[in-house]
């Protein structure tokens, strides 16, 4: 895709993994990133791509349209990918007006600046401009064991603050599509991990507490089931997507890496026990403790990505097992990043919601 493509939340965990990877294969990519930098954006995980020349930051939020529109007119965008969003499911329980600015009306922002934008457009740039929404497989609800994996008909179902303003945000995707034909396209994917992920989620945690010798905490009884999505193959089916997908579809994205909270965690104290082994030479897993099991939690969660396959010939590259060594070994290796993101506020935070 040549061109600038503006990519909103970029200095997050899937955003800025996406804009390193968007450089790495994309001749000449010029990349415009908008991010309001709250807790969880930081400058430092954009650090690879800063002084490249087709690099722009601006600090901003969706949800201000004049900032929005500014931008857009500024750069003449040929793509729109919009990744910015509150996703932290413990913090929508606890502060859900921060989910609904976010998530709906930012994203309704960002659909009237690139309506505007595109219908302004003529000929070969309009029809080649894109928005595509990056979404969660936490909008279809739960599962149960033995029920078939989402697929990208199934109901939206959704049963926390976050998952609700996810969902409303992908309702008005589809209707700016269906009304205004804007060339819209989304992905539903489950849960990512990988280098840069905020240490506020299930894998970082895991790693920065064991590391620190502080417990190592687990909802309930463990049994949750996610399917796990290595973000770099995530980020290449995004671009797979923005280059071949059908106006108007969405496409689940997945690892097809079904595993327990528990199975996990043991797999992450297993690597760490090999690379990096406790100075008394005890397992890692002895710090694993249940905490009570938050309110509304989904039980299990199970990504078909067929579609994807078929049509556009996307599927992961890497294993639960590839995957977890790559993000244990990246995480024991970069302990700078972690000490600009972490502390503080995020410190006290983790201690008041795991009390």
């Amino acid at each position: 895709m040549n061109g600038v493509i503006v990519v909103t939340g970029g200095a997050g965990f899937i955003g800025s993994n996406f804009v390193r990877e968007w450089f790495a294969h994309v001749p000449d990519a010029r990349v415009v990133v908008l991010d309001a930098l709250t807790y969880a954006g930081h400058l430092e995980s954009l650090e690879a791509v800063k002084n490249e020349p087709g690099f722009v930051f601006v600090q901003g939020d969706i949800a201000d349209s004049a900032c929005v529109n500014a931008l857009i007119a500024q750069y003449q965008p040929v793509a729109i990918v919009n990744f910015a969003a509150e996703s932290h499911v413990d913090r929508s329980i606890h502060g859900p007006g921060d989910f609904i600015r976010t998530n709906v009306n930012g994203t309704f922002t960002l659909l009237e600046a690139a309506r505007a934008h595109w219908s302004a457009l003529q000929g070969e740039a309009r029809d080649n401009f894109r928005f595509l929404h990056v979404s969660t497989d936490e909008v279809y609800g739960s599962l149960e064991p033995g029920d078939a994996p989402f697929t990208e008909t199934h109901p939206f179902q959704p049963n926390s603050p976050y998952s609700a303003s996810k969902a409303a945000s992908d309702h008005l995707v589809r209707a700016w599509f269906h009304t205004y034909g804007l060339p819209v396209l989304t992905t539903n994917c489950s849960n990512n991990y990988g280098p840069f992920h905020y240490p506020e989620k299930l894998i970082p945690l895991v790693i920065l507490n064991a590391l620190a010798g502080k417990p190592l905490p687990i909802y309930g009884d463990g049994s949750n089931i996610r399917d796990w999505l290595f973000v770099t193959d995530h980020c290449a089916a995004i671009r797979r997507v923005l280059a071949a997908g059908q106006l108007g579809e969405t496409y689940n994205v997945g690892g097809w890496n079904e595993k327990t909270n528990l199975e996990v965690v043991r797999t992450i104290c297993a690597q760490l026990d090999a690379l990096h082994p406790r100075e008394d030479g005890r397992a890692y897993a002895e710090q694993i403790t249940f905490v009570t099991d938050r309110p509304g939690h989904d039980r299990r969660y199970a990504i078909d990505a067929s579609k994807l396959h078929r049509e556009l010939g996307w599927k992961p590259a890497e294993t639960f097992e590839t995957g977890v060594a790559k993000t244990v070994r990246w995480y024991l290796d970069n302990q700078d990043w972690v000490r600009a993101v972490t502390g503080g506020a995020f410190d006290a935070w983790l201690k008041n919601h795991y009390k």
